[in-house]
């Protein structure tokens, strides 16, 4: 199953419930720069190319504010919800369902919890269907080695229900423990906001925690 889209309306939905000021775990943005950003990403390329290359940066940061600003009342956020809600232009990559699903799928579930998470300690995890746990797990996996590059420890994500993947190898290495959603957001740098458990030496489990981890 393509778990893109009904995930798309998942992120959608809590975006217009929570209104354009709410709090994100994103660092610095509302839900309205959270919106703006999901936008942009698909429908302007600068945007989405300024997330990895430092002299487009100022420029995709001054677009998101931009758009972020004129979403700031009630109506004008619900129409951008909208637009990203409808998808990406007819001749985006990201209408190729593999470009899509490994654009999108990770991004979509982590921005998610990203507003459901922020602000509360009163909230709990999704339950979520075993396929899509597994396809969190497979995106997962596919880019655990770049997301942990700055632990100096050799890093291994295991499952509660078995399966496991060392993401990188070094002489010390720290176990992280928990269902792939909880995995994902540890791995994307939402560290306290994570359901993991940790298995090692004190010191290697302290490093880990101090490290700077994601993208």
């Amino acid at each position: 199953m393509h778990y893109v889209e009904p995930s798309r309306e998942v992120l959608a939905e809590t975006l217009l419930a929570a209104g354009p000021d709410a709090p994100t775990l994103c660092n610095g943005w509302q839900t309205r720069q959270l919106a703006a950003h999901l936008y942009l990403r698909e429908h302007k390329i600068s945007s989405a190319v300024g997330l990895f290359v430092k002299p487009l940066a100022g420029r995709a940061d001054r677009a998101l504010e931009e758009v972020a600003q004129k979403a700031s009342t009630t109506e004008s956020y619900a129409r951008l919800v909208r637009q990203f809600r409808s998808g990406p232009p007819l001749l985006s990559p990201m209408k190729i369902k593999s470009v899509d699903n490994s654009a999108n799928l990770s991004e979509y579930f982590v921005h998610t919890e990203d507003i459901r998470r922020a602000g509360t300690d009163r909230w709990a995890p999704r339950a979520l269907d075993n396929d899509y746990s597994d396809a969190l797990w497979a995106e997962l996996i596919k880019r655990a080695a770049i997301l942990y590059r700055g632990v100096d420890l050799g890093i291994v994500l295991v499952r509660p229900d078995g399966p496991r993947h060392v993401a990188k190898r070094a002489p010390v290495s720290v176990a992280i423990v928990g269902e792939p959603g909880e995995l994902l957001m540890h791995a994307h740098g939402r560290t306290r906001h994570a359901l993991v458990m940790f298995e090692g030496q004190p010191d290697a489990v302290a490093l880990l925690e101090s490290a700077e981890i994601g993208i």
